[in-house]
């Protein structure tokens, strides 16, 4: 079992794609992500796993440079550029992408419309030819409103918009939720195709066997902090593992 008592030893941020070390984000005087530290190859999948309450999603927010949690320290990179210092805007041109649970599909626009106003306010990433050959049913309802097409199509635009601008790292928060099993197929499915262009995604999911399948790596959270850091397969293999800190 490749457990951590704290952050493991691995190579410093410029010399990793992606790196954080030692971030400590708070909600008011509350810590809810405590020195979390973990590196990322490129072209990797990284599922970021734990139990309710461990402090996964503010543990994207904080990679996002969201406006909470509040990061008071701690240090992240992005190709060696430092992004601990910078705004959820500079984050987001540097080519950090977050899609968010609510998917925030923007309401009286359609899909195309939606495409089209995220390169607007960030720097052009894949065509929408590009898109719409990875996501099929966008095309057939781009003139559609956005926020009238399924949830599983809404979370397709969710991702398509974040591909849509200049996407080196995908942070993905549930990005099954809700989801019927035919169309979480879809989702992995595509996930693995942006793999395969070489974008570096981190997901964070509570169907955790689900993510553990499509992932090159995991990490575990408890109560904000790191317990496991190794290979997705590890915590697919190891039952006590799962059952300790995800109750699965």
């Amino acid at each position: 079992m490749n457990q951590v008592a704290s952050a493991p030893a691995v190579s410093q941020g410029a010399q990793s794609f992606f790196s954080c070390r030692g971030m400590r984000a708070f909600y008011g005087d509350s810590f809810i992500v405590q020195d979390v530290s973990f590196d990322i190859d490129e072209g990797q999948i990284l599922a970021l796993l734990g139990r309710n309450g461990a402090g996964k999603t503010s543990t994207l927010r904080a990679i996002a440079r969201a406006t909470e949690p509040v990061l008071r320290s701690g240090e992240i990179y992005l190709s060696g550029m430092p992004l601990h210092g910078k705004a959820n805007f500079q984050a987001a041109r540097a080519g950090v992408q977050l899609v968010q649970e609510d998917r925030r599909i923007i309401p009286g626009l359609t899909v195309l419309e939606n495409l089209e106003l995220a390169q607007i306010s960030g720097e052009s990433g894949w065509s929408f030819e590009r898109i719409f050959k990875l996501f099929p049913r966008l095309e057939e309802r781009r003139f559609q409103e956005g926020t009238t097409m399924s949830g599983g199509e809404q979370q397709m635009l969710a991702i398509a918009r974040a591909l849509a601008r200049d996407v080196k790292l995908l942070l993905l928060d549930e990005p099954y939720e809700g989801l019927a099993p035919v169309i979480r197929q879809d989702i992995a499915k595509a996930l693995q195709e942006v793999r395969d262009y070489g974008i570096t995604s981190v997901i964070v999911e509570q169907n955790a066997v689900a993510a553990l399948q499509l992932s090159d790596r995991a990490v575990i959270l408890d109560t904000g902090e790191v317990v496991f850091d190794g290979a997705a397969k590890e915590v697919l293999d190891d039952e006590e593992l799962r059952h300790r800190y995800l109750a699965i």
